[in-house]
């Protein structure tokens, strides 16, 4: 018997590639999703699968291992953020195109914050990737969206899984997937290769973490006028980011509290940081496994009932 499913995907870097396992898993298994919603990572993927083109897009992220993942890092000066942003929506433009959301195959939406107006603000019309773009810019990451007097960042910093968005239908089935809780992570697939590809990352956080510092120490001379000694930042980018991490996990939980999905499928956060791409294939192992685990329960919980 086949289901329908409100798919709610929430943010979470490269931890939200087991989306597409959550995705593959459920189609697998008979769920037809008739709408979905999302946030950052999850704005991405959910866009990508309204789009049509999920399966290409994967396969290029299976890809991603074999790449130099520094060219899709342009680094900028400017405020707001490090990365520009425009390598990475030119990759994604091949799998999403010029496309406007009311014309999408399934109902769709994804989440920003804006920083002006102090607000969320919800894209669900106009251009898929202007949203996807605002919906994932990282603060401190990527460099923010304007948008009609708005300064748009990350979704997931007011709302990482915004079940209050997707469009419902009836009778279909509420599906929430968190890939930030906090559960114990055994990795399911084992690379050999992994190793000199986390060294390779490593650098490049210990770069975004010596950028910043180099940020920090110009904002600290322009209003201090090196009147006071700077301190000297260790690891900024990984401080800030672990503590937007935090911020989002307590909001999903709140949000999973008040809008109790039928299912809920749960990944861990220590599966990856934010830009473990590397990861791919384990990461979407990851997402199958959790949404067999969760449509496992659910049956359990139907047959008590009786």
């Amino acid at each position: 018997m086949s289901h329908n499913v409100a798919l709610v995907l929430s943010s979470g870097g490269a931890r939200g590639i087991a989306h597409i396992g959550v995705i593959e898993e459920l189609t697998k298994s008979g769920y037809t999703i008739t709408s979905v919603a999302g946030a950052s990572m999850g704005a991405l993927v959910g866009g990508i699968l309204a789009k049509g083109t999920l399966n290409e897009f994967t396969e290029w992220l299976l890809s991603f291992s074999k790449m130099d993942v520094i060219k899709f890092m342009d680094l900028t000066t400017g405020p707001g953020g490090l990365i520009k942003g425009e390598k990475l929506m030119k990759v994604l433009e091949d799998y999403v195109g010029d496309s406007n959301i009311e014309d999408l195959a399934i109902p769709y939406a994804c989440v920003a914050a804006d920083l002006i107006g102090h607000k969320e603000y919800v894209f669900d019309k106009g251009n898929l990737l202007q949203a996807i773009r605002a919906s994932s810019s990282i603060p401190t990451v990527l460099l923010p969206v304007s948008l009609d007097g708005m300064m748009l960042v990350d979704g997931g910093v007011l709302n990482p899984l915004p079940l209050d968005l997707v469009k419902r239908t009836k009778n279909d089935i509420l599906i929430a997937v968190n890939v930030n809780a906090n559960i114990p992570y055994e990795p399911p697939v084992q690379k050999p290769e992994h190793a000199d590809l986390e060294k390779y990352y490593g650098k490049m956080r210990a770069a975004l973490n010596e950028k910043w510092a180099g940020v920090i120490d110009h904002y600290i001379e322009k209003y201090r006028n090196g009147k006071h000694p700077k301190p000297k930042p260790a690891n900024m980018f990984d401080i800030i980011s672990e503590s937007i991490i935090l911020a989002q996990n307590k909001a999903a939980e709140i949000y999973i509290e008040k809008y109790k999905p039928d299912i809920l499928v749960e990944t861990s956060v220590d599966a990856a940081s934010t830009f473990d791409f590397y990861k791919s294939e384990e990461l979407i192992e990851t997402g199958r496994i959790a949404c067999r685990k969760a449509l496992n329960t659910m049956g359990k919980r139907l047959i008590a009932n009786g």
